[in-house]
């Protein structure tokens, strides 16, 4: 994936959605298709942004334009940065550009659920399609073991909101 970063938010090392505390999945049912036969249009869980690897199709989407996904890491880390990756070829199977996350706020979240907020940037849909954003570390602060993505606004779709991978790096 060309990011030489150690990966914390991977499905394969023990990380985890806490589903409770994140955004429900988006059912793409409206086409008589999906009507006809259900099962291939069932949402795409959102552990799908923990997997390694990217095929069009394989993202998660959320209802609306707005949205979090909450990450339970496999160990507590201080982080340092997040990666967010997107397939921008035009075959990504639903999720145009318009789709794509645009401004995202990043905090680490400790055992009662209390924010500490690391960042907010912006993913660029005219750069790369991995883009590493750096995350503002306080002066004082614990490892965390949750970290909290919080999609502020998307490209313009309103119906929903797709997100390919993520991932958190720090020690």
């Amino acid at each position: 994936d060309h990011v030489r970063l150690p990966a914390w938010a991977l499905k394969t090392s023990g990380a985890s959605i806490d589903r409770r505390r994140t955004s429900s999945s988006y059912a793409w049912g409206g086409s008589w298709i999906c009507r006809a036969f259900g099962f291939l249009c069932a949402p795409n869980p959102p552990d799908n942004i923990l997997q390694p690897d990217m095929t069009a199709g394989d993202s998660w989407a959320f209802r609306g334009s707005k949205g979090q996904v909450v990450i339970r890491l496999a160990a507590r880390i201080w982080p340092s940065a997040l990666t967010v990756q997107h397939l921008l070829e035009s075959g990504a199977a639903g999720c145009s550009t318009s789709s794509f996350p645009r401004n995202i706020a990043v905090s680490g979240l400790d055992e009662e659920g209390k924010d500490t907020p690391l960042g907010t940037f912006t993913y660029d849909i005219g750069k790369k399609d991995i883009q590493v954003f750096s995350l503002k570390v306080p002066e004082r602060y614990n490892a965390f073991k949750y970290i909290k993505i919080n999609i502020l606004n998307n490209w313009g779709n309103r119906k929903y909101t797709c997100l390919y991978r993520v991932q958190v790096h720090g020690k």
